[in-house]
């Protein structure tokens, strides 16, 4: 079935920092492609020009005096601009849109990791994404010792310059993972828990099947 009869989706991903959801979402992207669906892959932050010079500011390690609420609002500045530029205009097509991360990661990471709350996460949400929350949530979750080895394994191979959040303590991203299980057990018809551990392949059949069983509800 072509793209125009269906309405359009949106998809996210969602997870610690090496847990692999990048991969996931390319492959996914790529199965659908195959199917003939039109497909937008996006980032955050990130997505667009305004969004991509914010996650500069944000990953920067030397920005290690960013405060919290401030690392928030940037983060969802580049939201903003991504619903604005990619996101509205695709689904309005009738096209998946696909973001690495989204909403969910302020949540987990801001909300419970420094310690700022949900609630203000959920009002800035309302502005910044006009409502507009994801059909699915692929959360694939690793534990955090294995997301801690593929991070810094990651960034030492790629001499990699964008790791302010890579540099938090383990007691932040115990607390990050932790906002991800709140979520989950809160929203369970939209955020979908993937097991993160096995082959790549293994991986992306369950969240292709977990794509499926969506779809196949929502015709």
């Amino acid at each position: 079935m072509s793209t125009t009869s269906r309405r359009g989706l949106f998809l996210t991903f969602e997870g610690l920092d090496g847990c692999g959801k990048t991969t996931q979402m390319r492959l996914l992207a790529t199965f659908l492609r195959a199917r003939g669906e039109t497909v937008i892959e996006t980032v955050e932050p990130g997505g667009t020009e305004i969004g991509n010079g914010i996650r500069r500011i944000l990953l920067d390690p030397r920005n290690q005096n960013m405060g919290p609420e401030a690392e928030m609002l940037l983060y969802f500045a580049a939201r903003a601009q991504n619903v604005h530029e990619v996101l509205e205009p695709a689904v309005a097509r009738g096209e998946i849109v696909m973001s690495d991360r989204w909403t969910d990661s302020t949540w987990a990471y801001q909300g419970y990791g420094r310690g700022l709350g949900t609630e203000v996460v959920r009002s800035l949400d309302a502005i910044a994404c006009r409502g507009r929350r994801p059909d699915v949530t692929f959360w694939v979750d690793i534990d955090l010792e294995e997301s801690l080895r593929r991070a810094r394994s990651r960034n030492k191979e790629r001499a990699e310059q964008d790791t302010r959040m890579d540099d938090q303590s383990r007691v932040f991203y115990e607390r990050v993972h932790a906002g991800y299980q709140a979520l989950a057990q809160a929203e369970p018809g939209r955020v979908v828990k993937i097991d993160g551990l096995g082959t790549v392949e293994e991986v992306a059949a369950r969240v292709l099947a977990a794509f499926d069983a969506y779809r196949s509800g929502h015709v």
